[in-house]
């Protein structure tokens, strides 16, 4: 990739909202003064302020070639669609986004160097194809290194998909490192990676490696690292991705989880029946008693859909009857859940 300032055009089409565009969103809120324009033709003419409550006036767009008076290096793809199979829409953006001399980053199952076409397109303008969903290579076996494992360990969990695992892993990992704690974030979905730099794309792991993968990330943590963060996935009553879920719980063997919850759903991303946050939280603790005693830390909540009294109002209700701090931290920020981790450290 090359080496200058990114100026990022995302790409999300009819995706461009505060649940879908998550890769998108999380490079406007913490990468901002990079994303030059998102790319979504519902939205033409609407900005990132008004679509998702940050990112000041950078413009939504109808297509890449309409971002090219901005000048923009590396093109992101900002959503997931099911499957993560690139549609023939979305390969004619990045066609001319490599026709334009810049650089494309893709999070889906479908790999952008998997296309010979693509490939030989890239290499002829000089650019990189990046696909943050591809797996390490060789895998990495479990070997049961919790066991004599000395750094403490917490892993973001959730009720469901899409209820702000990356962002409060993210936050809490920024927050204790603004007190100079040394804390490790490990990013396990194509978000994290693309902030962090490094990571492991879970959901494309093999079954078998799953845990090995998060293993060997934490016990290849710094000497000195007080806590490892890792970024949670999917939702253990989640129907279609539990599985990654257990992967993670079995390779992190968490002494300390977070939950995550969207309190305005009443159905999954799958159009199921939401459980209640207390059941997913026992559900969690029952899978660890065999292995070792785990506990939740605290909740954050995602209370976008809320106004300020009723999101208020909400995550008191979760304090009192869960008694463990919480908090939506990117509304309102928390000294007290940053207090609690900072105590176990």
């Amino acid at each position: 990739m090359n080496n200058l300032k990114k100026r990022f055009v995302v790409l999300c089409h009819e995706d461009f909202n505060y649940i879908k565009n998550k890769t998108g969103n999380m490079l406007i809120r913490y990468r901002p003064d990079e994303v030059v324009a998102v790319i979504d033709k519902d939205k033409v003419g609407s900005d990132c302020e008004k679509e998702i409550g940050v990112g000041g006036n950078t413009p939504v767009l109808a297509n890449f070639n309409a971002s090219l008076v901005l000048k923009p290096n590396t093109l992101v793809i900002g959503n997931a669609t099911q499957g993560g199979f690139i549609t023939e829409e979305y390969r004619t953006e990045i066609i001319n986004a490599i026709n334009a001399g810049c650089d494309v980053i893709s999070g889906m199952h479908q790999f952008l160097n998997d296309d010979e076409d693509l490939k030989k397109l890239a290499h002829q303008k000089g650019v990189s194809l990046v696909d943050l969903r591809m797996p390490p290579d060789p895998p990495h076996f479990p070997e049961g290194s919790w066991h004599n494992r000395k750094v403490p360990v917490l892993l973001i969990v959730g009720t469901d998909c899409d209820t702000g695992k990356m962002t409060t892993a993210w936050e809490v990992a920024k927050r204790l490192k603004e007190r100079g704690r040394k804390v490790e974030f490990i990013g396990t979905g194509q978000t994290g990676i693309l902030l962090s730099g490094s990571g492991v794309p879970i959901d494309a792991v093999k079954a078998d490696f799953m845990a090995g993968e998060i293993e060997h990330l934490i016990d290849s943590a710094p000497q000195d690292t007080e806590l490892v963060i890792i970024e949670g996935q999917g939702a253990l009553t989640n129907q279609f991705y539990a599985g990654v879920t257990l992967g993670l719980m079995h390779g992190a063997m968490p002494d300390f989880m977070l939950m995550t919850h969207d309190p305005s759903r009443d159905l999954d991303v799958t159009e199921f029946p939401m459980t209640s946050m207390r059941h997913v939280m026992d559900l969690h603790l029952e899978l660890m008693k065999p292995f070792k005693s785990s506990q939740f830390i605290g909740i954050n909540l995602l209370t976008f859909a809320f106004d300020e009294e009723k999101a208020l109002k909400v995550i008191k209700e979760s304090q009192e009857e869960f008694d463990i701090e919480s908090t939506d931290l990117v509304r309102f920020g928390n000294k007290g859940l940053i207090d609690a981790i900072e105590k176990v450290l």
